[in-house]
């Protein structure tokens, strides 16, 4: 994969579970990422709830407790300051670190709120590629068609979501590695 931003930019595939809908009302729980290269730099945290609101089915489909997380999860703080620093180092002085994400809305969403609420910052800056957009973008698809259940068969094969953010984040990064190779080889046929 060929990009013009190499130089200036460090692409970094997210993934979340959450308790709920949103961070206002719900705890983010656990964050997985690792950076678009190969072989992948890799983290992930679980972190305590803010408070024991939650969707049932939130938790049926991560498989998470808020109990367990409760008592293991890392204070939100410490969970967030470890992954501003993780995704800091993924970058030199000169490129800046690029949210990456399938549904970027969602998942920026709750770690925007999460980096503000308690670091006060948050090294993406303001801004998300989302993986969704990009692909509609490249097949001219109508939105509908961007799910996972159309994406994943096509860049995955029969490969499944675990819902468990690391893992979901490296099968993320190699749908975007594909879509952006897929790009640029339409680039370089176009006239």
């Amino acid at each position: 994969m060929e990009t013009d931003s190499a130089d200036t930019e460090v692409y970094i595939s997210v993934d979340i579970e959450t308790a709920g809908p949103n961070p206002n009302d719900y705890s983010l729980l656990t964050i997985g990422a690792c950076t678009i290269t190969e072989p992948p730099e890799m983290f992930y945290v679980e972190i305590q709830p803010v408070n024991s609101k939650f969707v049932p089915e939130a938790l049926a489909i991560s498989r998470l407790s808020m109990e367990r997380l409760e008592k293991r999860g890392l204070a939100p703080k410490a969970a967030m300051a470890q992954f501003d620093e993780w995704a800091r180092a993924q970058a030199h002085e000169d490129q800046k670190p690029v949210f990456v994400a399938f549904n970027a809305a969602f998942d920026w969403m709750f770690v925007n709120d999460y980096f503000h609420r308690y670091l006060g910052r948050n090294p993406f800056g303001h801004t998300a590629l989302d993986i969704k957009s990009l692909y509609m973008g490249l097949t001219g698809v109508r939105w509908e068609e961007t799910a996972m259940r159309y994406v994943g068969p096509r860049y995955l094969g029969d490969q499944q979501l675990t819902h468990h953010a690391l893992r979901d984040a490296m099968d993320q990064a190699q749908i975007f590695r594909k879509v952006l190779d897929e790009a640029q080889l339409r680039g370089k046929a176009s006239p």
